[in-house]
C-alpha cells in the first residue's frame, strides 16, 4: 500500500525534514512504495501539485521540492500501486480546484463496481477525472457529495459539513462495495479507506482501515524562545481546542512530535482557524 503525509500549520514551514531527514522519512518508505510521489503545497491560497512516476529515493526532483516547500498547507504521497498503471495521472495527491486529495488504500473487486461509482459522480465533475485509479474516483465521489452543500470554490468549508459529506459518502460507497477492512495487514485486494482531504484551510483525514498517526504537539519545541506563535499548546494536549500545527502520517515519523494512532472509523482535522476536530 501506499503511504500518506499531511501537514497544517498556522506559519509556514518547511517540511524537508518528514519528508527528506527524518529516518524514516517519506523518502525512505519509497523504497518499499516504488511507483510514484506527488507533493502538494498551498502558495498565495493557490495548491502547486508536483507529481512524478519516478521512485522518490531515485528522484532528484523530490529531493529539490521537498528542500524548497516551505508553506502552511502540505499533502505528500509515496505510491505503491494496488491499481492503475505506473504513470503520472494515476500518481497522488489528485487536484479539483482548491481541493488535494491522497489516498492509502483499495477498492476490491473494483472492476466489478466502478461503472456504478461513476455513475453517481456528478456530471460536471466525472469529465476531469483522468486516470484509472478508484482512489480518484473515490475523490469525485466525495466531491459530488460535497457539492451539494457548498461550492467547491468557495475558501470557507465548515469542518462539520465536509465531515459529514465524507461519512455519507462512505456510507453509500460501502452499500455498493461492502464494508471496508478494519485490518492494516489484510491483503492489498481488500478494501482500505484510509485519506487525506483538503482545501488549503480545512483539512482532514480518515482512517478506513490503513494506520494514520497524527500529532499536535510536540515534546519539547526547539523553537519555543523564537516563535512568536509558541504556546502551551505546542508542548501539549489542548485545552482550548485550538492547536499551532496538525500532522498526519502513515508512520510515526522520529523527530520530537507526540504521535497518536487514528481509531479505524475515526476522522480528525482542523478547520481555517486551527481549531482541532475528532469525529
Amino acid at each position: 500500500m501506499c503511504r500518506l503525509f499531511g501537514f497544517r500549520s498556522v506559519i509556514q514551514s518547511q517540511v524537508h525534514h518528514s519528508l527528506i531527514s527524518a529516518e524514516n522519512a517519506l523518502e525512505v518508505q519509497s523504497n518499499k512504495h516504488p511507483d510514484g510521489w506527488g507533493v502538494s503545497y498551498y502558495t498565495a491560497g493557490a495548491p502547486h501539485v508536483i507529481r512524478s512516476e519516478k521512485t522518490a529515493v531515485n528522484d532528484n526532483i523530490f529531493k529539490k521540492v521537498s528542500g524548497i516547500v516551505s508553506s502552511e498547507t502540505v499533502v505528500a504521497h509515496i505510491r505503491n500501486a494496488t491499481l492503475g498503471t505506473v504513470n503520472i495521472l494515476n500518481t497522488h495527491p489528485f487536484q479539483y480546484g482548491n481541493w488535494i486529495f491522497a489516498h492509502n488504500g483499495n477498492i476490491r473487486d473494483f472492476d466489478k463496481y466502478k461503472d456504478e461509482i461513476i455513475a453517481r459522480v456528478s456530471p460536471h465533475l466525472k469529465r476531469f477525472i483522468l486516470g484509472t485509479t478508484d482512489s480518484e474516483l473515490l475523490f469525485y465521489f466525495i466531491l459530488t457529495k460535497l457539492s451539494q452543500r457548498v461550492e467547491l470554490s468557495d475558501r470557507h468549508c465548515d469542518i462539520d459539513i465536509l465531515q459529514e459529506c465524507i461519512k455519507k459518502s462512505i456510507d453509500e460507497l460501502t452499500s455498493i462495495i461492502g464494508d471496508y477492512c478494519p485490518n492494516d495487514d489484510g491483503k492489498n485486494t481488500e478494501t482500505f479507506l484510509t485519506f487525506i482531504l483538503t482545501n488549503g484551510k480545512t483539512m482532514i483525514a480518515h482512517q478506513g482501515g490503513k494506520k494514520l498517526y497524527y500529532s499536535t504537539y510536540k515534546v519539547k519545541c526547539s523553537e519555543r524562545d523564537t516563535c512568536p506563535y509558541f504556546s502551551q499548546e505546542c508542548e501539549a494536549p489542548t485545552k482550548s481546542g485550538k492547536i499551532n500545527h496538525l500532522i498526519f502520517s502513515s508512520e510515526p515519523l522520529h523527530g520530537d512530535n507526540t504521535w497518536i494512532p487514528m481509531n479505524v472509523g475515526q476522522m480528525i482535522g482542523v478547520d481555517e482557524e486551527m481549531n482541532l476536530s475528532i469525529y
